[in-house]
């Protein structure tokens, strides 16, 4: 998780330290996980410049949540291979962007048991959208139901994640997936949950708090009609 410099927000502050719902993006992110699984091992990788400010936030928000902090490098590739190497024992990791706040419990618990059984498993969703291929100036329609949109958590057995990146970097690893199919290990997709958006420009933040909302409306809605049922039921 980390790392982002917030360019596409247009602000000089950090997409991942934005405020949604009233506290900083990163901080719903780690709360996920740590709610799917309370003795869940955190890395935060962040930039070198963004760590003192991170803690002062953590200070600020009385943000308690245990999680070991790395700082990042050059690219993605290189600030997640920062990160694993505070991983000392196997089992299995999870790579997630800290600019995903509403990845659901679901997913995250889903991915982590797939890939007990299959050594990885990645999220994804259907294209809704119709899309093209551009091949040498030419456009070219292409069957979308071919095609998938991937999320985070990426989740890898700790040695095969590890072994994907002992390769030198290459600008096709746009992510874990990408990685660890090189080094010739088959990608499991799991489903994704829709409202996993990145974060990454000002419409996106009003969207993920407009989900937020509805969320806690619904939820409220469901307790409701469960306090009813149960009255009907006494």
């Amino acid at each position: 998780m980390g790392g982002g410099s917030g360019t596409r927000m247009n602000t000089p502050v950090p997409k991942q330290f934005m405020l949604l719902d009233g506290k900083p993006v990163l901080m719903h992110s780690i709360s996920k996980f740590a709610e799917a699984d309370p003795e869940i091992e955190i890395v935060v990788v962040l930039r070198q410049d963004q760590i003192d400010f991170w803690k002062q936030l953590c200070s600020e928000y009385n943000f308690q949540i245990p999680h070991a902090l790395t700082t990042g490098g050059e690219t993605r590739f290189h600030s997640v291979k920062k990160g694993l190497a505070l991983v000392t024992e196997e089992g299995i990791v999870g790579v997630h962007d800290s600019a995903r706040p509403l990845v659901s419990i679901k997913t995250i618990q889903t991915a982590f048991k797939t890939t007990e059984m299959y050594g990885n498993a990645v999220p994804a969703i259907p294209i809704t959208d119709s899309i093209r291929q551009i091949d040498s100036g030419l456009s070219i329609a292409v069957d979308r139901t071919k095609y998938c949109a991937t999320q985070t958590p990426q989740c890898f057995l700790t040695k095969i994640l590890k072994k994907g990146y002992e390769q030198e970097y290459k600008y096709t690893f746009t992510d874990d997936a990408s990685i660890v199919e090189a080094i010739g290990e088959k990608i499991h997709l799991i489903d994704g949950n829709s409202d996993n958006i990145k974060v990454t420009t000002p419409k996106d933040l009003i969207i993920a708090d407009a989900l937020l909302k509805n969320k806690r409306v619904l939820s409220s809605s469901n307790k409701a009609n469960h306090s009813d049922d149960l009255s009907l039921l006494s």
